[in-house]
C-alpha cells in the first residue's frame, strides 16, 4: 500500500526558507472539502526542503499540479475513513512525530522548531501524517482480509530465490509514477524527467521517492531491497544492467507508469559483501591546489612520508599528522566502507590492519589512511518463509488500495481551481 510517512526525510541540516504567506484562495474542492493554495505552497516548500530539490519558480510550477493531485488524494482517503468511522488520535500521530525525530537524530520537539525555521506550518506535516496513518488503516481493515497467498506460491518463490542465489543481486531503490490515464502520460513523463534532473543534481533519493513515488516502497525511501534481474520487469531489468553503484536511471516506462532506478550495490548471494565491512580507522590529509608550485608538492610529499613511517600505532599516527599541522586528521570507529567516499574506500579495502596507505589523491588534496581494525560482514542470508510471504501480500494489498483509490476519484466530485 501507498505509505507516506516522511520517516527518512533528508531535511534537518538545510538553511532555513523564508516563510510561507498564508494564501486562502481555493486551489480545488473535494466532494465537501477545500484545499487551498496556502495548503499547496506550504507542502510545496516542505517537500523541495525535504528532498534538497532546487526550490525556483519553475520548479514550484512543474511540481504544483502532481502535488495537488496528492492533496486531493489524501482528502478523498481521508472522507472515505471519515464515512467509515475509521480515525487516527492526536497520540498516534504525535508518536510519528517522534519517529521521524528520532530517525534524523534530532531532541524531541526538534521537529516543531525545524518546522518554524522553514516557515512551514506544522499543519502541513500533520496533515500528512494523519492522512497516511488513516489510508494505512482503512486498507489493513478493508482489504487485508481479501489478500489470499497459497503455501504453494511462497514455496515456488522460495525455490526461485534458493535457484538463483549464485546470480548477481542488486540493491535497488525506486520511484513509480502511475499513469491512471492515457491523458496523463505527458504529464508523468514530464514529472519523471524533472526529478531525474534533481537526482542528477544531487537531490536526496529516499526523501524524493517518500514524497513522490507511487510504490509501496515509498515508505521506505524506494528500497526495493536486494533483487536478481529475474525478479523485476525486464525493462527495469535491462536499465539496472547498465547502471554503476551509486548512478541514477532515466525515467524507464513499464508497468503502467514511469519507474526511476537508483542502484545503491551489487553483490554476489553467498559472499560476504566488502562494502559492510566494518573497520576503524584514522584519515588524515592536506589541500593540494591544481596550480601548487613543484617546491610545495615536494615538500608535502616528505611530510606524508614521514608520518607513514610514523605509524606503529593508531594513536601513534594520529599524533605524528597533529605534530606537522596536517589540517584535517579524522579517528573513526565501526565505519561502514560502503558510507565511505570511493576513492578511500578502495584504499581502505586494499589494507591489513596497522598497514598505513601511501598518498593517494582525495578531493582538492591529499590523503592517508590507517587501518586500526577490521570485521568483516557476514555472508548474506536468504529471506525466511515468512518474509517472502509477507512481500508477496504487500505487493498484492498495494494493486487492491491503488485500485480503491482509483474508485474514489471515480464517485468524487472534484473542481480544480488553477
Amino acid at each position: 500500500m501507498r505509505q507516506r510517512i516522511l520517516i527518512g526525510l533528508a531535511i534537518l541540516f538545510l538553511a532555513a526558507a523564508p516563510a510561507v504567506a498564508q494564501d486562502v484562495r481555493i486551489a480545488a474542492i473535494v466532494n465537501d472539502g477545500v484545499i487551498t493554495t496556502g495548503d499547496l505552497e506550504a507542502r510545496m516548500t516542505l517537500v523541495l526542503r525535504s528532498s534538497g530539490m532546487q526550490d525556483s519558480a519553475e520548479t514550484r510550477q512543474r511540481m504544483a499540479p502532481r502535488l495537488l493531485r496528492t492533496l486531493i488524494d489524501e482528502r478523498l482517503e481521508q472522507q472515505e475513513a471519515k464515512r467509515l468511522n475509521l480515525t487516527v488520535n492526536k497520540k498516534e500521530v504525535a508518536e510519528a512525530m517522534e519517529r521521524i525525530e528520532k530517525q534524523n537524530n534530532l531532541p524531541k520537539g526538534g521537529l516543531d522548531k525545524y518546522l518554524q525555521n522553514l516557515g512551514v506550518p506544522k499543519s502541513a506535516l500533520v496533515d500528512q501524517l494523519t492522512a497516511s496513518l488513516t489510508w494505512n488503516r482503512l486498507v489493513q481493515q478493508r482489504l487485508a482480509q481479501d489478500v489470499s497467498v497459497s503455501d504453494q506460491e511462497v514455496s515456488d518463490a522460495y525455490k526461485e530465490l534458493k535457484e538463483s542465489e549464485a546470480t548477481p543481486q542488486s540493491n535497488v531503490a525506486e520511484i513509480f509514477l502511475a499513469i491512471d490515464n492515457p491523458n496523463q502520460e505527458s504529464e508523468v513523463r514530464a514529472l519523471a524527467d524533472r526529478l531525474e534532473q534533481q537526482l542528477h543534481a544531487g537531490g536526496n533519493f529516499s526523501a524524493i521517492a517518500q514524497q513522490f513515488s507511487q510504490s509501496p516502497t515509498a515508505a521506505s525511501g524506494g528500497s526495493l531491497g536486494w533483487v536478481t534481474p529475474s525478479q523485476i520487469n525486464p525493462d527495469l531489468a535491462k536499465a539496472l544492467s547498465a547502471l554503476k553503484p551509486g548512478e541514477v536511471s532515466d525515467p524507464i516506462r513499464a508497468g503502467g507508469g514511469f519507474y526511476i532506478l537508483g542502484l545503491i550495490d551489487r553483490r554476489i548471494p553467498g559472499q560476504a559483501n566488502p562494502n559492510e565491512t566494518l573497520v576503524d580507522v584514522v584519515e588524515a590529509g592536506a589541500p593540494m591546489p591544481p596550480n601548487a608550485p613543484p617546491e610545495f608538492r615536494d615538500r608535502l610529499a616528505r611530510a606524508l612520508g614521514e608520518i607513514t613511517h610514523a605509524g606503529t600505532s593508531c594513536q601513534a599516527f594520529a599524533a605524528a599528522a597533529h605534530k606537522i599541522g596536517l589540517p584535517f586528521v579524522k579517528e573513526a570507529a565501526a565505519v561502514r566502507v560502503g558510507t565511505m567516499a570511493p576513492g578511500v574506500r578502495r584504499v581502505t579495502l586494499d589494507l591489513k590492519v596497522g598497514e598505513v596507505s601511501k598518498p593517494f589523491p582525495v578531493q582538492g588534496g591529499v590523503g592517508l589512511v590507517m587501518l586500526c581494525a577490521r570485521k568483516d560482514a557476514a555472508a548474506p542470508k536468504l529471506p525466511t518463509i515468512d518474509e517472502v510471504r509477507y512481500n508477496i501480500e504487500r505487493q498484492r494489498l498495494d494493486v487492491l488500495a491503488r485500485r480503491y483509490l482509483r474508485d474514489l476519484r471515480r464517485g468524487a466530485y472534484v473542481d480544480i481551481r488553477g
